[in-house]
């Protein structure tokens, strides 16, 4: 009997070893920004698990960490808010020993004026801010979407009031006004954004709503005709919109004026529970096969020159994936703001949202 209650014992010891669960990965992440087949494969190859949480603006991603939000391994912010959290000495510096991968990323998207050395990040894709349009709704009434006139201008605007979503984004928005003015994305002139704060109320009527996170659903659906946001949501409304055999298709117009180019990068929080699978998760996302998941499944562009050899042809033919030479000379990526250009441009936005 006491031979048994001791292996009894020890059995119990062990068990703790036998149910532990496995290792939580926590990315703050996008919405629809990374494909599931490719989590799955993360997930299988570490013996852990991903949570993702989401947020849909930069900004929203900045006010969270800075109202205390921890918990997060990696987070994939644009260049502009790498560099701003960086000033907040939000992030984990990387060891590039952990990322063989990294040499995988193009020269001219590394040693970025927001990030010396990619001391910080890890390049992951870019997106362009666009128009989205249904291609038959835009036949049928005789409007040419290839400029940021379909959002802004009301007689544009008044055939298809109700039918508008723009990004809840003052960034991105106020950037899309500027170029539909013919100034720079990153102009700071305040005569210029109040030119700018008054083309978006003089819209603002016509538009639906500010929406910066189902866009995509309501384009599938038809409930909305164009849409204000990124490259590779548009690339998935198509997607949905075929697979539900929609007799329309949903295409991505490019803007005469110029656009917003945002280049995505990897960065670990400085207080990421687990900093060893966070380096893990960004060695595997810079592998070529892993990265060309983001163009094949996701419709993002791609920094990483292993991973073209695995992008589907044709995709490589779309100039919102991958923008020719005369296209990209039109592209800004958006800068950081100082403190003094951030309180104006957000009390130019909140007289926006309460008009």
């Amino acid at each position: 009997m006491k031979k048994l209650l001791v292996a009894f014992a020890a059995v119990l010891v062990s068990l703790p070893a036998f149910a532990q669960k496995p290792a939580v990965l926590h990315l703050y992440n996008w919405n629809n920004y990374m494909s599931d087949e490719t989590i799955k494969r993360f997930e299988a190859t570490c013996a852990c698990k991903v949570k993702q949480t989401y947020y849909s603006d930069n900004d929203e991603l900045i006010a969270k960490l800075q109202a205390g939000g921890t918990g997060y391994d990696v987070m994939v912010p644009t260049m502009n808010a790498v560099a701003a959290l960086i000033k907040m000495n939000a992030l984990l510096p990387l060891d590039p020993a952990k990322l063989p991968n990294l040499k995988n990323v193009m020269p001219q998207y590394l040693n970025t004026e927001f990030d010396p050395g990619n001391k910080y990040s890890a390049p992951y894709a870019m997106t362009i801010t666009l128009v989205g349009y249904n291609d038959r709704k835009m036949k049928e009434l005789g409007i040419a979407p290839d400029s940021w006139a379909a959002i802004f201008d009301p007689a544009i605007l008044a055939k298809v009031k109700g039918k508008v979503t723009v990004m809840d984004s003052q960034r991105e928005l106020m950037a899309a006004a500027l170029k539909y003015r013919g100034y720079s994305a990153n102009d700071v002139d305040e005569k210029h954004l109040m030119e700018a704060k008054e083309v978006i109320l003089a819209a603002k009527p016509y538009w639906a709503a500010f929406n910066a996170s189902s866009y995509i659903k309501e384009l599938t659906v038809g409930n909305i005709w164009l849409a204000h946001g990124f490259s590779n949501d548009m690339f998935q409304a198509d997607l949905d919109a075929k697979a539900a055999k929609r007799p329309f298709r949903v295409l991505p117009a490019m803007p005469k004026e110029g656009a917003v180019l945002a280049l995505d990068a990897m960065v670990i929080h400085k207080s990421a529970p687990r900093p060893d699978l966070a380096h893990q998760f960004i060695d595997f996302m810079l592998q070529g096969q892993n990265a060309a998941d983001l163009t094949n499944m996701i419709g993002s562009g791609n920094p990483n020159q292993e991973a073209q050899k695995y992008i589907a042809p044709e995709l490589k033919q779309i100039k919102a994936i991958f923008p020719d030479a005369d296209t990209a000379k039109k592209l800004e990526m958006l800068k950081d703001l100082n403190p003094k250009q951030r309180r104006f441009a957000n009390r130019l936005w909140t007289e926006i949202k309460l008009k």
